[in-house]
């Protein structure tokens, strides 16, 4: 555990810092409350009241979003079946070992948990639970073909730090197993991510902050194929994207990161797309930045 440090977020819950990518698995402000705040309101988990869906967890880590889940679930009797990428086991066991992150959840959440970490899977009448240990660009290949999501977590370090999960490459198998109503649910707003993802013909909306700022302006972004006009009418957590985000597409920042044998490093992925940018002739993102009266 030397590589990672426990870090006490401001609502009370623990997250780590990692010391390999120098970034923490969770906002400050809380594990607990991005969780929730990012990915399981915007889920709109009640459509699955008493029915099933399949669930894909992508960099799961401390396992606050598939707990967080996992109790949301078994409160209103939904079958679900689950898979998870992981190259890490260290964080999952100190989850595990944390009396704070134990308190939070239901019992059958922290006994889900400890069959993954011994096991790798977990199945009873309600959970079929396997967690697939490696790199995520390799590990995605042992999904069975004919599974599609009906929610997809994409959690990892920021495109930055952890390029490998964030490429055109991997994406393009991500969305690949996207059911037509599903949802992919990321905390992250690049230009890069978004442009992708919408470069694959899926729409794109906003995960609204809860406190609005020039700087402060998302929460997150949400992907789908086909519109249920139904669903994102009766969703309160996303929107359309602004004027200022579409602009934010046709700039330098929406550069993609490329992975071409999805098995390039960090490094040569972010010079790969330094390179191309500045080769780029499109809008800096310092213009836009300006444009739009954002400090940053």
């Amino acid at each position: 555990m030397s590589e990672l440090k426990e870090v006490l977020t401001k609502d009370g819950s623990v997250t780590l810092r990692s010391h390999i990518f120098k970034e923490n698995f969770h906002s400050l402000e809380g594990a607990l409350k991005e969780t929730e705040i990012k990915f399981i309101n915007p889920s709109d988990l009640k459509r699955f009241n008493n029915r099933s869906l399949n669930v894909l967890d992508i960099c799961f880590g401390l396992g606050y979003n598939s707990a967080s889940l996992f109790n949301s679930l078994i409160r209103q009797n939904s079958f679900i079946n689950w898979y998870a990428l992981e190259i890490d086991k260290k964080p999952l066991k100190y989850s595990l070992g944390n009396k704070s992150f134990q308190k939070l959840w239901h019992p059958k959440v922290l006994k889900i948990f400890k069959e993954l970490s011994k096991n790798s899977k977990y199945k009873d009448q309600s959970f079929v639970c396997d967690i697939l240990w490696g790199d995520a660009r390799e590990k995605i290949k042992n999904i069975p073909a004919n599974i599609k999501f009906d929610l997809i977590y994409l959690d990892g370090f920021s495109p930055q730090k952890c390029p490998q999960v964030w490429s055109v490459e991997f994406l393009s198998k991500v969305t690949q197993k996207l059911n037509p109503q599903g949802y992919l649910i990321t905390y992250s707003c690049s230009a890069a991510i978004r442009r992708t993802l919408k470069d694959f013909g899926l729409n794109i909306f906003n995960i609204k902050p809860n406190l609005v700022s020039k700087n402060l302006w998302s929460n997150g972004t949400i992907a789908v194929k086909i519109i249920d006009k139904k669903a994102i009418q009766n969703n309160l957590y996303f929107k359309n994207l602004s004027s200022m985000e579409e602009e934010h597409l046709l700039t330098k920042a929406s550069i993609p990161y490329r992975d071409p044998t999805l098995s390039l490093n960090k490094k040569d992925i972010i010079q790969k797309r330094v390179q191309e940018q500045f080769l780029s002739n499109l809008e800096t993102s310092k213009k836009w930045r300006d444009k739009w009266g954002m400090t940053k």
